[in-house]
């Protein structure tokens, strides 16, 4: 599952480590909860990164996406400075949408999971069909 096959994203996974900041957290030092969209974020872009493209580089061909639906559940706090392992899977690939789970572990134990439904548009906001070139659907 490494690397790219006629310019198509391959890599349906990855792995990134996630040191929560100081400012990420409440006064008592638990991650506050509107920082984990933040993370999938971080996800998303590392999934890109090592499928050997980019945001940067969708935009400039005058292709978008945006977050349509996001679902987070929470099972275990996170804290300032801990150690963790978010795992970003794309898990679903329509014409015009992008589906990813997330995972975000401590030393395994899965404290948060999460969901992103992400649509593709163009310059003007218009639902446009994913370009062939970068998915296979």
């Amino acid at each position: 599952m490494a690397g790219k096959d006629k310019d198509r994203m391959v890599i349906k996974s990855c792995k990134v480590p996630i040191v929560p900041r100081y400012n990420e957290t409440d006064q008592g030092g638990v991650v506050h909860h509107s920082n984990y969209p933040i993370y999938f974020e971080i996800g998303r872009t590392e999934l890109l990164r090592q499928n050997g493209t980019s945001y940067r580089q969708s935009e400039r061909a005058g292709v978008f996406y945006v977050v349509a639906e996001l679902n987070v559940k929470y099972r275990r706090p996170a804290n300032y400075d801990d150690s963790l392992e978010l795992e970003t899977i794309c898990s679903k690939v329509t014409p015009v949408k992008l589906e990813h789970i997330y995972s975000l572990r401590r030393d395994g134990v899965l404290l948060v999971e999460g969901k992103t439904i992400l649509v593709c548009i163009d310059k003007d906001g218009k639902i446009q069909r994913i370009p062939e070139d970068m998915f296979s659907l």
